[in-house]
C-alpha cells in the first residue's frame, strides 16, 4: 500500500459503493407516508428488515418520540428492492442538524469556530455567517426533501446505481416541487459513482463536513505507531478494571445511563443541536436491533456505551458516550475507540469514524476524506437559489481548503 505524508493511502477502490446485483428495473418509485405505510410490500433484504423495525415505529408515533428535537414529516421511497427513509421540512430551524441545513451551515458551524483557536478570525466568521443565516431564513433553506436519511450524523448507503437515485430525485422533485432535493453524507471515496452521476443530473456538490474513514479489515493497514497506539489503549481496559460489555448483559436498567453517557459527550461537550436521542428510541434500539449496544462496565456501573450498524459493507456509531466526569487520564475515549475497531475488524467492515477528535484518528491510523450533500435547487426561483450558489462557491474554495490545512 502507497503512503502519502506519513500516511497510509485510503484504497478507494475496495469499498466504492458496491452495484453489482443491483439492477434498474425501469425507475418506478413508490413514496409512503403514515398513512399508507400499510400497504407497502416489504422486500425480503436485510437492509429492508432494518428499514422496517427503524422507520415504521419512527413513523407511526413521530420523529420527536425518538429524537426529541428532530421535528420532521418521515416518508418511505421504495425503488426495485430499496427502502430509504425520506424526511420533509418547511422550516423548523431548532432542528438538529440531520434535517436542518440551516443549523448545520450557521448555527452549528459558529460552535465548532473555536477549533480554530485563531480569536479575531472566530469573530469575523461569526459575524459573517449571522448575516448568511438572515438570508437563509428569508430565501427558506430548510424548506427541504432529504432522500435516504436516517437522522443520524453519519446516513450510510446501501447498494445503489447512480441511475435509481435520479429516478428518486426526479419523483421527490415532481411531488415537491417548492422544496430544494439533497443527498446527505456523500463520501468523495466511498460514494464517486453516485456524486458524478447527481452531479451529471445538475446537483451541486456541497461541502457539509471532513470525516475519518479506517480500514479495520485490513490488518495492515496503518503504520507502526498507529497499530502501537491501539495496543496501548486496549490495554487501559484491564489497568482500569473495565469490562466490554454487549447484547443480553446491556439490560432494561442500563437505558437511562446510556442517554445520559450520550448527552454527556455528545450534547453537553459538542452540541445540543446533534440528535437527541430519548429513552424510547434506546429503548426501541435494544429491542429491535437497530444498533448493536456495546458498553465498558466497571463494579455494575456503565461508564461509557457505543451502538453502530453496518450496511454495504460500511460500519458506523451513531450512539458514542462516556462519563465525562471520570477524570481524562483513565482514558474512557481511548479504550472506547479501541473497542470500537476491534468491532469493526471482526465484523470485516470499513469503519466510518465520522468528524471530530482528527488528530486522535489520525495518529491511529484513519484517513481524512470529505462528505459532500448534493443539492437540487435548478427548478426553484433565484430568491430561493441564491443562498446554495453562496455555500457553494464559499465552502469549496475557502472552507475545504481551510479544513485540509488546519486538519480539522
Amino acid at each position: 500500500m502507497k503512503k502519502h505524508d506519513g500516511e497510509d493511502e485510503f484504497d478507494s477502490n475496495a469499498y466504492q459503493m458496491k452495484e453489482e446485483g443491483v439492477k434498474d428495473v425501469g425507475g418506478q418509485v413508490r413514496l409512503y407516508d403514515r398513512h399508507s405505510i400499510h400497504n407497502m410490500d416489504w422486500p425480503d433484504t436485510e437492509d429492508a428488515r432494518y428499514a422496517q423495525a427503524y422507520l415504521e415505529p419512527m413513523m407511526t408515533l413521530g420523529t420527536t418520540e425518538y429524537m426529541t428535537n428532530v421535528n420532521t414529516t418521515l416518508l418511505l421511497a421504495r425503488i426495485d428492492n430499496l427502502v430509504l427513509p425520506v424526511t420533509v421540512n418547511e422550516e423548523e430551524y431548532n432542528n438538529a442538524y440531520v434535517c436542518s441545513p440551516y443549523t448545520h451551515y450557521v448555527r452549528y458551524a459558529k460552535q465548532e469556530l473555536t477549533m480554530l483557536q485563531k480569536p479575531v478570525l472566530e469573530k469575523g466568521l461569526s459575524l459573517l455567517l449571522t448575516f448568511i443565516g438572515w438570508g437563509m431564513k428569508k430565501s427558506r433553506i430548510n424548506k427541504v426533501v432529504h432522500v435516504n436519511n436516517w437522522l443520524f450524523s453519519t446516513n450510510l448507503y446501501p447498494a445503489m446505481t447512480s441511475e435509481q437515485a435520479i429516478h428518486i430525485l426526479t419523483a421527490i422533485r415532481e411531488r415537491y416541487p417548492q422544496h430544494t432535493v439533497i443527498f446527505r453524507s456523500l463520501s468523495s471515496k466511498l460514494h464517486t459513482n453516485l456524486i458524478t452521476g447527481l452531479q451529471e443530473a445538475e446537483c451541486r456538490c456541497i461541502p457539509s463536513r471532513q470525516i475519518y474513514l479506517y480500514q479495520a479489515d485490513d490488518p495492515n493497514f496503518g503504520n507502526a505507531k498507529s497499530r502501537w497506539l491501539l495496543k496501548r489503549d486496549q490495554v487501559l481496559l484491564g489497568k482500569h478494571g473495565y469490562e466490554l460489555v454487549s447484547g443480553a448483559d446491556i439490560t432494561e436498567a442500563d437505558i437511562p445511563r446510556i442517554v445520559e453517557l450520550y448527552r454527556m459527550l455528545y450534547l453537553e461537550k459538542y452540541s445540543y443541536d446533534n440528535p437527541q436521542f430519548s429513552e424510547h428510541f434506546i429503548a426501541t434500539a435494544r429491542a429491535n436491533g437497530i444498533l448493536s449496544l456495546h458498553g465498558l462496565r466497571k463494579e455494575g456501573r456503565l461508564d461509557a456505551v457505543m451502538g453502530y450498524f453496518c450496511r454495504n459493507g460500511v460500519m458506523t456509531t451513531p450512539l458514542f458516550g462516556y462519563d465525562t466526569d471520570v477524570p481524562q487520564s483513565v482514558g474512557l475515549y481511548r479504550m472506547l475507540s479501541a473497542c470500537l475497531i476491534e468491532q469493526a475488524r471482526n465484523n470485516g467492515m470499513l469503519l466510518h469514524e465520522s468528524a471530530g477528535a482528527a488528530q486522535f484518528k489520525r495518529n491511529r491510523g484513519a484517513i481524512a476524506d470529505f462528505e459532500y450533500s448534493a443539492v437540487y435547487d435548478r427548478h426553484l426561483s433565484f430568491r430561493r437559489r441564491w443562498c446554495w450558489a453562496l455555500l457553494d462557491r464559499l465552502l469549496n474554495s475557502i472552507g475545504v481548503p481551510l479544513m485540509r490545512r488546519m486538519k480539522l
